[in-house]
């Protein structure tokens, strides 16, 4: 099966928003591989030389509006015989920087503690491509570990026009660290075609994303897209090779917690085939409840398990 190849010129980005209206820019068979680059920043966040910033970094703030406040995604990408009800199989198989820097911002009224900081700094982080690490500006070092903050489908219909900024049923800005190169994320389907975009990329973040940002830069990843008829979802859900991962957002940071923690649970039950209290009774012995993050309007939390535990006994 052909690979293709979508890179991030104005005409293949939508920015700041979701749409079910949107066209595809690409359509795709279902299984293909896709390799997608991805751009991120304002205008003031581009670095200064000696780093290089891509000529469709600025083509886009050149020719491109943002919508609604948000990321600015490549995409959307159609997947042949994708049903509305179906779910997506997104195997992210390679992530390499795109640029060899990354920015972060600190500004008040933002992040976990929007009243502590008075005053905006924004920091480039150049990347040490051999070494495979960021060196930050003051001296330490933190380690290249990059994964898009941004993926998702179209959203129902209904919802109309949504930012990209808080993540809802159709993923979007997940900010989920744990989905790397070698990972697999499921995605409920709300429209034909299914509609997958990609955006902001991050070159590495903390649980929780406190200050709002992680490193923030260009990342090219490249995905095997495939539908799955029978299997249903009504929230994003991933696996890699070790674990499962259940995934909840919401304003509610405790209502996070429970919406992904019965996912959790309904998973092992199904799989291992054992009843509910046995299941809720093996999370506290072997799942781990995660934030996710903590800044995106909708929090996010994440419930690991060992992928053995589903194994039925």
């Amino acid at each position: 099966m052909p690979a293709f190849r979508l890179d991030p010129d104005p005409g293949n980005v939508h920015w700041g928003f979701f749409d079910a209206k949107l066209a595809p820019v690409l359509t795709v068979p279902n299984g293909g591989r896709v390799t997608i680059s991805t751009i991120s920043g304002a205008q003031e966040a581009m670095a200064p030389p000696p780093f290089v910033v891509p000529p469709q970094l600025r083509a886009v703030h050149a020719k491109v509006k943002p919508k609604l406040q948000g990321h600015i995604c490549t995409g959307p990408v159609a997947v042949e015989g994708a049903r509305r009800g179906q779910v997506l199989q997104v195997d992210i198989e390679v992530i390499e920087p795109f640029y060899d820097w990354g920015y972060q911002v600190v500004r008040p009224l933002a992040g976990a503690l929007p009243d502590d900081f008075a005053e905006s700094r924004l920091y480039h982080i150049a990347l040490d491509r051999a070494q495979k690490l960021w060196r930050l500006p003051w001296g330490q070092q933190v380690p290249l570990a990059p994964f898009f903050g941004v993926m998702g489908t179209a959203p129902p219909p209904a919802w109309g026009m949504v930012s990209t900024l808080p993540p809802r049923r159709n993923g979007g800005n997940l900010d989920n660290k744990e989905l790397v190169a070698g990972t697999t994320l499921y995605l409920p389907i709300f429209v034909d075609g299914a509609l997958f975009s990609v955006g902001d990329g991050h070159g590495v973040q903390g649980d929780g994303e406190v200050c709002i940002t992680a490193v923030e830069t260009g990342l090219t990843g490249t995905f095997r897209l495939s539908v799955l008829k029978d299997m249903q979802l009504e929230w994003p859900l991933a696996e890699t090779p070790t674990h499962m991962i259940t995934m909840a957002f919401d304003p509610d940071l405790d209502d996070c917690v429970v919406i992904a923690l019965r996912q959790m649970i309904e998973l092992v039950s199904a799989r291992a085939g054992i009843d509910r209290y046995q299941a809720y009774a093996l999370a506290s012995l072997a799942a781990d409840l995660r934030v996710t993050q903590v800044v995106n309007g909708n929090k996010g939390v994440h419930v690991m398990l060992e992928k053995k535990y589903l194994e039925r006994p």
